[in-house]
Formats: structure tokens, sequence, C-alpha cells
């Protein structure tokens, strides 16, 4: 399925059918007929992996939504999906199934050539002087949110669900919260609910029917803005999109730029949430670390005033942030489709095969991460990062498709710590471990129960 709606799988340039029992001589098992293996994994996608790994091994078969697929588990298969020396791996048609009616065209969904240009055209608008403005704009917005939580008992992941969208509002879009920021942001979570919906048509009265009605409005509403804001040049990142150009100079066409800006909220705003909820949630239950963090962000802004250049001395929150995301990754599993033919482990594996990857899985794995259930930020230091498989941490993926934002996500998470911490103690009940829905992006159960107590 191709990211395009309308855009069919025989009309995909790099399209190729999986031969029939192609992927039958593979160790695994498909599961009951049709449905496989589907709601064992949605139950529990850890336990799940673990045990087929566990019996099968690196590489193994298995039937999920209807369609056989292959796993591999483990650094070098991270290697060999996300570097991708010989382009046989295509985003395109990995994410597609889940996300072509709502975000179609989306960086992420892009293969080869396509992909390079567009990541070329957009990176402007993560260039040191927008970086600046955004920085400015997210300080304002998350000091004046964790004013309002300082003292009080809170539900975290839904109080920063609601801040993300809100700074996607100032920093992404440039407009003020309020009325407009509400419907817009409306719009955008009734399409990421769809996009997780099990109703793959927008039927009535479904998820995937609000959805597509949420993509819509929305590019009905930033359609007729691209070519104002290319004139206005604001400094919020949508109006960098607009002026973003390919090599020949050419401006990405109207549909692009809203097709892109729709997906990077998209991105943006369920990965930061799942990933600073995790973070909070590990410096609660560990006060020894939250305590180094203050001081680092003690130090570095002394007097409160947290700048642009201080986010590159917050080494120890980096780290700190690294871990959770090893722990937590925000993004547990990749999706790919092979266009070409490869070998993995000894094994063949035909064109047309649904193939993952796990990050959930490599990042717990004893071979790169000693004692892997222990949060321990030093394992970020530059010695044992060294040290290690480069491929063995790929929370941001990797090889071509390395997520555009990432620096983005360190420079929120930095922002947005360094105002909790020097404020307020996290804390945590005693024994707190709550319970994560780790399918489609983690959070925890019961919203994560915090209290922030004013230093």
């Amino acid at each position: 399925m191709s990211a395009n709606p309308g855009f069919t799988d025989s009309e995909n340039p790099h399209w190729v059918r999986m031969p029939e029992g192609g992927v039958d001589h593979l160790p695994g098992d498909y599961g009951p007929p049709i449905i496989g293996h589907t709601f064992t994994a949605l139950r529990d996608p850890r336990a799940f992996g673990w045990k087929m790994y566990d019996t099968y091994g690196p590489i193994y078969r298995t039937r999920q939504f209807g369609r056989k697929q292959v796993a591999l588990v483990g650094a070098d298969a991270n290697e060999l999906v996300l570097f991708d020396r010989n382009k046989t791996f295509s985003s395109e048609q990995g994410w597609g199934p889940v996300l072509n009616l709502l975000f179609p065209r989306g960086l992420m969904l892009m293969d080869f050539d396509h992909h390079r240009a567009d990541r070329k055209a957009l990176s402007i608008a993560f260039k040191p002087g927008p970086m600046r403005h955004y920085a400015e704009k997210l300080g304002e917005g998350i000091s004046e949110r964790v004013k309002t939580w300082s003292g009080k008992d809170i539900l975290f992941y839904p109080e920063i669900k609601k801040l993300t969208l809100d700074l996607a509002a100032t920093s992404f879009l440039g407009i003020p919260w309020g009325p407009e920021a509400d419907r817009i942001n409306t719009a955008f979570v009734d399409m990421v609910q769809a996009s997780v919906g099990v109703a793959r048509r927008p039927w009535p009265f479904t998820k995937m029917a609000r959805g597509v009605a949420g993509r819509k409005y929305l590019t009905e509403y930033f359609t007729p803005q691209v070519r104002q804001r290319r004139e206005q040049q604001g400094p919020d990142m949508f109006s960098q999109f607009c002026r973003a150009t390919h090599d020949d100079g050419s401006l990405l066409a109207e549909d692009e730029v809203v097709d892109h800006m729709n997906f990077l909220m998209m991105a943006a705003h369920d990965t930061i949430t799942s990933s600073a909820t995790s973070l909070v949630m590990l410096l609660g239950q560990h006060p020894e670390w939250q305590e180094k963090l203050r001081e680092e962000c003690l130090e570095v802004a002394p007097n409160g005033q947290l700048t642009f250049d201080d986010l590159a001395k917050m080494e120890l929150t980096e780290m700190a942030f690294k871990e959770s995301l090893r722990l937590i990754p925000p993004v547990p599993s990749t999706p790919r489709r092979a266009v070409k033919d490869f070998e993995f482990m000894g094994y063949k594996v035909p064109a047309g095969t649904s193939v993952g990857i796990s990050a959930g899985a490599v990042h717990k794995m004893e071979e790169h991460w000693p004692d892997p259930e222990r949060f321990d930020p030093m394992r970020f230091t530059p010695e044992q990062v060294r040290e290690r498989h480069k491929f063995a941490w790929v929370p941001f993926g990797g090889g071509a498709h390395m997520c555009l934002g990432l620096h983005f996500a360190y420079m929120q998470i930095k922002i947005l710590m360094h105002e909790i911490l020097t404020t307020n103690r996290i804390v945590t009940e005693p024994g707190y471990d709550p319970d994560f829905q780790y399918w489609p992006i983690p959070q925890p159960r019961d919203g994560l129960k915090v209290r922030l107590e004013r230093l």
C-alpha cells in the first residue's frame, strides 16, 4: 500500500510482490489462520517479541494484521535495514498501510532519491537561526505551563500532551494559543488516533472517519496560507517549510508543504509526549539522578535564564534523556518492505517481504547493555558510546532516515527539564512503577501520577 491515497502497490515504481510461500522456509510460525499472532502481540508486544526471539532466534516469520511478516532482531539487523547500502528496504511501503490515508507523502513515508531531495529541502527549518527562535518560544510556553503544575499532584502524561500540542501551535505554526490553535489541535489528535484505529477505512462513526475529516480540515487550513507565508518571511517552522527549495532553486509545491507539515506535527508531538513522560517517571524513581541533573541545570544557568547557547552544556541531562529513550523508546519497532532479495543470518529473504526491526529489543540486549533494566545515564559517556555497536541504540532511527528533528527533541526536553528541576522536585510514591501500554507509542496506563514539590 502506498503512502499516497489512491496510489496502489502495483503503481509504485519500487513495488514487488512476494512470491507465494516466499518466507515459509524461515524459522517461526504464523499462528492461527488469518488473525495469526495479532492479538497476542497487541496484548503484550514486548513479551511476544522476546518469546519469538528466544524460540527462533534473530530472524523469524510471523503473521499479524492478516499479513506475513519477518522480524529481524539485533544491532546487525538494524544496520542492515537502516543503513540500507543497497536501497533494499522501502519505508513508504512499510509505514504506508498504517499512515497512508492520514499523513501521505510525509518525510518518513518517502524512499531513496525522493526522500533525500525533500529531506535536504526541509533541513532549512533546523538551522541555528530558526532553532534559536524555537528555543525562545518553547522557553516561554514551558515556563508558563510549569508554573501551573508547581506544588500540585498531576497526571503528567495528559498534561505534557496538552503542552506539546500548544507548543506546536507557537513554534511550528507561529499562531497564539486560543480557539484557532484548539481547533487545529482537535483535528490533529483525531488524525493521530485514527492512525492506530482498528478500522482502516473511513467508515461512518469510526476513528478513521474522524481522522480523514481532520486531515481535510488541516489541508484546507494550511494550503491557502503557503503563498502568504512565503511572502511574510516568518521565523516559525511552517513558514520555513513554505520557503524550502530543491537543489534547482524551485520551491516545494503547496501540497508537498502541507503534507510535510501535517506529518512533522504528528511525529514530533507523540514522540516528545512519550519520551518526556518516561524521563520524568525515571527521575521520580531515581532521586539521586534527579539531584545530579538539578545541579547541572543550576550550574548552567544560575540566574534561571536558560539561553540557546546554554543547551549544549547540559551534557548529563542529555545522557539521562538518551538512557530513558533506551529503556522506553517512543517508536519501539520500525516497519519496512523489501524491494530486493536480501540475506540475513544465512537466510535468503525474497523481495516483497514485509520486515520489521525492533529498537525495544536491541535496547535491552545484555551484549550491548549490561544489567539492561537498570537506569544508568553513564552508559552514554563518549567512551561507552565508542565501544558499542553503532546500531545498538536507535530511538531516532538511522541512516538516511535518521529523524530530522532529533536536535529539536533534545532542545525541547532540556528546556522542560531545566524549568521543572530548578523550581520543583519530582516525587513519586515509593515503589511506584506504572503499567505501560507499549503499542503503538508507549504511555503509562494511569497517566503517570507525580507530585511537583516547590523547591
